[in-house]
């Protein structure tokens, strides 16, 4: 079994891939967690849309950290202000957004990991692409 490091970061680490109005920010993933889950932030300017209804393998949990985001779940639209916890399964049709005048934020698990392979792909996708105003 392959040996776990501790991990530390300090404020402002980890992987930054900005995207315009939204920008993402890795923290752990498939290297240093034997590709057991990815760690990340999600972050919104005021009035964006996120990366669009999409569904995968993968569960996605979310944590808001900051301000107020609205996430799909299925066919229905739900506000999760500072606080709130949403988790969609793995196969769940599901996308989130920020419709608030004010930045937002939420830290990501994503289980198991292996998604942050794509990052780079994504980043470049999103500066070809900038995303919408939200709703």
């Amino acid at each position: 079994m392959p040996q776990k490091n501790a991990i530390f970061l300090p404020p402002a680490g980890g992987r930054h891939y900005p995207m315009g109005r939204i920008a993402a920010v890795f923290l752990a993933d498939g290297d240093e967690t034997q590709k057991r889950y990815s760690i990340s932030e999600w972050w919104l300017e005021p009035n964006t849309r996120g990366p669009g209804a999409h569904s995968h393998a993968e569960d996605d949990i979310f944590y808001v950290i900051e301000g107020t985001m609205s996430f799909l779940l299925g066919d229905r639209w739900v506000d999760a202000p500072r606080g709130a916890f949403v988790l969609a399964p793995g196969g769940m049709t599901h996308d989130f957004e920020n419709r608030s005048v004010q930045r937002a934020g939420a830290l990501n698990f994503s289980v198991p990991g292996g998604f942050e392979t794509a990052m780079p792909g994504i980043a470049r996708w999103f500066e070809e692409n900038p995303p919408a105003n939200a709703r």
